[in-house]
């Protein structure tokens, strides 16, 4: 196994996929038939495939076994996910913190993370089970809230940390520092702290840059901030980034993990964010192009 530049592994020998984890969006009809194939590639060439428990009502008929979502991550050798980058985003916290090699299948509209097409899951899958593949680590952030000094909640995230306004239109104000050095204080709709992941996501809406998923480095972007000043700014992943909710403010805050589980915020409450030292391992066929992806997701090059 040998490691590039771009934080990738290259894999030739034979893998060690014993043991499968399927994962799916149960909300999507082209789900159940995706599934089907996927189960019928798999069986006789590994020893087990396990389905997500919440997947278990798309897969019928199969000879798999139901698991949580943490039994399958401590037992699988690999884990397939079927459905958009939202549906790995959901089941990368999890996984990563088990080390599973994490696998997608695309069935949604984006496909930035999951760029295995239904057309072609057979062959890429018969390669990758043959040791065929590249891996490449994604880094996550893990962020805390904190009242009074009391933790109020906690959550990973693999692209973003999002503080933002609940429920009005209205700005917050907020103080942020780096590494215990006061940045500044400003109002805004809110604030994106992002990893390279999530700098194709809402942070990319938000004006900030595309940062190469290689890069130790995290984005912070002001939402519609007040000052036209306000940039977004690129610090070292390895910093300790803390948010403070000024005491003065009429509006009630929130903070989103990767669009999800969303915390209320009050005045003086702590947004606490730092680099998890999990990693996500994702599968890739063997000629995944990063900027290809770009190319095609973000429609470069198009006539008008």
């Amino acid at each position: 196994m040998l490691t590039s530049a771009a934080n990738t592994h290259d894999c030739n020998d034979m893998a060690a996929f014993k043991t499968i984890g399927l994962i799916a969006k149960q909300d999507d009809p082209r789900i159940r038939e995706a599934l089907h194939a996927i189960y019928r590639h798999l069986s006789g060439q590994v020893d087990e495939i396990l389905l997500d428990a919440s997947t278990g009502g798309v897969l019928t008929g199969a000879d798999c076994r139901q698991a949580s979502r943490e039994k399958l991550a401590a037992a699988a050798d690999l884990a397939i996910v079927v459905g958009g980058d939202g549906t790995l985003l959901y089941a990368a916290r999890t996984l990563a913190e088990a080390a599973v090699p994490v696998l997608g299948v695309n069935l949604g509209r984006l496909g930035f993370l999951v760029d295995v097409s239904p057309e072609e899951m057979d062959a890429r899958l018969s390669a990758i089970l043959a040791g065929d593949y590249i891996e490449e680590n994604r880094a996550l952030l893990h962020g805390r809230i904190e009242r009074d000094g009391k933790v109020l909640g906690e959550s990973p995230a693999l692209n973003d940390v999002v503080l933002h306004i609940r429920d009005v239109v209205r700005m917050i104000e907020f103080t942020t520092y780096i590494d215990g050095a006061f940045v500044n204080t400003q109002r805004a709709d809110g604030l994106v702290v992002s990893t390279p992941t999530g700098s194709t996501a809402y942070a990319l809406s938000g004006g900030g840059p595309i940062l190469h998923p290689s890069l130790n480095a995290v984005v912070i972007v002001p939402v519609c901030p007040h000052t036209l000043s306000s940039r977004p700014l690129v610090v070292n992943a390895d910093s300790r980034i803390e948010i403070v909710v000024c005491a003065q403010n009429q509006t009630h805050g929130q903070v989103a993990f990767d669009g999800q589980a969303n915390i209320d915020l009050k005045g003086d409450d702590r947004i606490i964010i730092e680099q998890l030292p999990q990693k996500l391992r994702l599968i890739h066929p063997r000629d995944y192009d990063y900027f290809q992806i770009l190319r095609a997701k973000l429609r470069w090059g198009e006539q008008p």
